[in-house]
C-alpha cells in the first residue's frame, strides 16, 4: 500500500506534524512493505531543518523524519515553501529533498491513501 502524508502546520507549536510522523512511523513499523511519502508544505518544511536542538525529553521532528527515511520512506519538501522561508538545500536533513507541486500531484495520483495534517 502507498500512503501519502501532506503536512502543513509548523513543526513546533501544534502537534499536527508530531502526530502525522507518529502515524507514519507506526505504519512503517507495522508493515515494512508499506510505502510512505511525507510531503512537507508551508511552515511544515521547517520540520526537516538540519541540526534541530530541542530540550531534553522533548520530541525531535528531525529524528522522527529520519525514521521515515530509514524505513525506506520518502521525505519531500515543497520548494516554493522552502524559498518563501529562506531555506536552501543545505538547510535540510540528510534523506529529505526539495520537491515540486508536479511531484506532489504525481504522488497523490499514485497513492492508495492520502492523509492531510
Amino acid at each position: 500500500m502507498k500512503i501519502l502524508f501532506i503536512v502543513n502546520d509548523p513543526p513546533y507549536g501544534t502537534e499536527r506534524c508530531y502526530n502525522a510522523l507518529r502515524l507514519a512511523g507506526a505504519l512503517l513499523k507495522r508493515d515494512p512493505a508499506t510505502e510512505v511519502t511525507v510531503f512537507l508544505m508551508a511552515d511544515a518544511v521547517g520540520a526537516a531543518r538540519r541540526g534541530q536542538k530541542v530540550p531534553e525529553g522533548y520530541y525531535s521532528l528531525e529524528r522522527m523524519l529520519k525514521r521515515v527515511v530509514v524505513g525506506k520512506g520518502a521525505v519531500l519538501l515543497c520548494g516554493t515553501c522552502m524559498d518563501a522561508r529562506g531555506m536552501t538545500d543545505q538547510d535540510i536533513m540528510d534523506g529529505a529533498r526539495r520537491s515540486t507541486m508536479d511531484e506532489l500531484a504525481a504522488a497523490t495520483i499514485d497513492a492508495d491513501k492520502v492523509l492531510v495534517f
